[in-house]
């Protein structure tokens, strides 16, 4: 039985040790090698295999054949041909100030030389990168290969910090200035990211960077296929149910084939216990926070629509939700249209690990008692189950009031009828189960309905002032929204809940089986 390779980003070691699962992504260097442009450009989430593929791209310029042997690479490639390569990777550590950032860039610049038995003189990190290049290529009498890993995790670092953000982006837009000024010592470019900034931003002056994030030729470049995970992993797949595997990690589309998060196959795997692997690596505290900020209404995220502009391009001073979630790995395209001449993209999360998650993070931030928030989860299970209406109006209520008086404070939303519903939903959604928000009828929209087993529970929320009612259930009956569930539910409850912004909870809680 082979080993599993978690954690290892190093091609050489992988292929080293035979005893490693590895999935040839290797074709894609010779597509790469075919293309007009030398010059690459890749986003993807994290723990998606950049680095991994940034060092196959490493070893196969440097002519390392054996490592190569029975990938489909071995016999498509010009080996007689050998290239120097500089190799940049911001992904150790943490660079709190641009002091730390150049002390990083200087001693990658260091390493090399010493590396190429070069000595550099200039004394601007620029010069000096622009010098390395251009000595390399006089030395080894071959262009430069240049591979840069994680170009923007100094910027990432840093963005709740704007100003200093700000100044990562200029240092890094003057480091990477020199791609474009040593254009004739350069024989290939690939550079990688999570983000995706506009070229004017960073990547000033390099016209020719071909951006491959979206090309559907290379939607599979990382992850695993499907075909890809049935193929390489057989043995271990033994007792797996596959649909339920791929509904927990598959579903992540770059307008190709849907694929799986390398690092949750890996783990999954290994333990055999379906886990928010690649969630628990990094809470998203930050756009936790902005989601609250800026009132963002959580139901939409199943189905949001954005133009080009929203999920391609970021920047510090104008920051979007829907880019940070697209580009962070939380959403994927479900789909897309054009339409006179512009393409509007369909987004959702990509799998249920990600969308439970992502809902029960939001409420752990909201109450700041993640272990009352979990035993509530439990006793909502138990009340969907058992269809314990007074029930859920307990284990809402109690979730409301567990909310610390500072958090309305600073958030000021308690007014707000979305921010009411945005719990419902997360708490329903961070179950697992079936959660449509803003549900279409033939004569309006539900504002939630959520779907167990063969039971339905039809929400409508108000808020109000004082005591005065706004016959939310009275609604519900009026618009018979509960008709388009007749036959597709065994059980209908209709469910009218109304909020009193003074008290921040809820004031009334009514409800009927139809």
């Amino acid at each position: 039985m082979k080993r599993l390779p978690i954690g290892i980003q190093s091609f050489a070691k992988l292929r080293e040790d035979k005893e490693f699962y590895y999935v040839d992504k290797t074709r894609f260097i010779k597509m790469l090698s075919e293309e007009t442009s030398g010059y690459f450009f890749l986003s993807r989430p994290r723990r998606f295999g950049k680095s991994l593929f940034l060092d196959t791209l490493r070893q196969a310029f440097l002519g390392k054949k054996e490592l190569f042997k029975g990938l489909y690479l071995e016999n498509n490639w010009d080996w007689s041909k050998k290239y120097p390569v500089i190799y940049i990777s911001f992904g150790a550590g943490v660079h709190k100030t641009e002091e730390e950032l150049r002390e990083t860039q200087d001693m990658i610049l260091r390493k090399h030389a010493e590396g190429y038995d070069i000595k550099l003189e200039e004394k601007s990190i620029k010069n000096r990168f622009i010098e390395l290049i251009e000595k390399v290529y006089k030395k080894e009498k071959e262009k430069v290969v240049i591979l840069v890993d994680e170009y923007d995790k100094p910027i990432l670092d840093n963005i709740e910090e704007k100003e200093i953000a700000k100044e990562m982006r200029e240092s890094l837009k003057n480091f990477y200035s020199v791609i474009k000024d040593a254009d004739e010592y350069i024989k290939f470019v690939f550079i990688t990211g999570v983000t995706k900034f506009s070229k004017v931003s960073i990547f000033s002056g390099l016209n020719n960077l071909n951006d491959i994030t979206l090309d559907p030729k290379y939607a599979s470049i990382c992850g695993i296929t499907q075909k890809e995970l049935e193929e390489g992993f057989k043995e271990l797949l033994e007792g797996v149910d596959k649909e339920e595997m791929k509904k927990w990690y598959n579903g992540y589309n770059f307008l190709g084939e849907k694929v799986y998060n390398p690092f949750d196959v890996l783990l999954f795997l290994d333990k055999k216990i379906y886990r928010p692997y690649w969630f628990e690596t990094g809470t998203p505290t930050f756009l936790i926070k902005l989601l609250m900020k800026e009132r963002y209404y959580l139901p939409e995220i199943d189905n949001l629509r954005a133009g080009e502009e929203i999920i391609e391009s970021f920047d510090v001073e104008t920051m979007n939700i829907t880019t940070l979630l697209f580009q962070a790995g939380y959403l994927t395209i479900k789909g897309y249209k054009d339409i006179f001449g512009k393409r509007t993209y369909y987004l959702t999360y990509p799998n249920i690990e990600v969308r439970t998650s992502f809902m029960d993070h939001i409420l752990n931030y909201i109450t700041k008692k993640p272990e009352k928030k979990a035993e509530s989860a439990i006793e909502l299970s138990e009340a969907l189950i058992k269809s314990e209406i007074e029930k859920m109006k307990e284990i809402f209520h109690a979730f409301f009031a567990s909310i610390p008086n500072d958090w309305y404070r600073k958030n000021d939303i308690e007014k707000y009828e979305g921010f009411y519903a945005s719990v419902f939903y997360a708490y329903f959604a961070a179950l697992g189960i079936e959660v449509k928000a803003e549900d279409v009828t033939n004569k309006e929209r539900i504002n939630l309905t959520v779907r167990f087993e063969e039971k339905c529970y039809i929400f409508e929320f108000k808020v109000i002032e004082g005591k005065e009612k706004k016959g939310a259930l009275e609604q519900l009956k009026e618009k018979r929204y509960h008709e388009k569930y007749k036959g597709k539910c065994k059980e209908i409850y209709i469910i009218g809940v109304e909020f009193d912004k003074e008290e921040r909870n809820i004031a009334y809680f009514e409800w009927e089986r139809v």
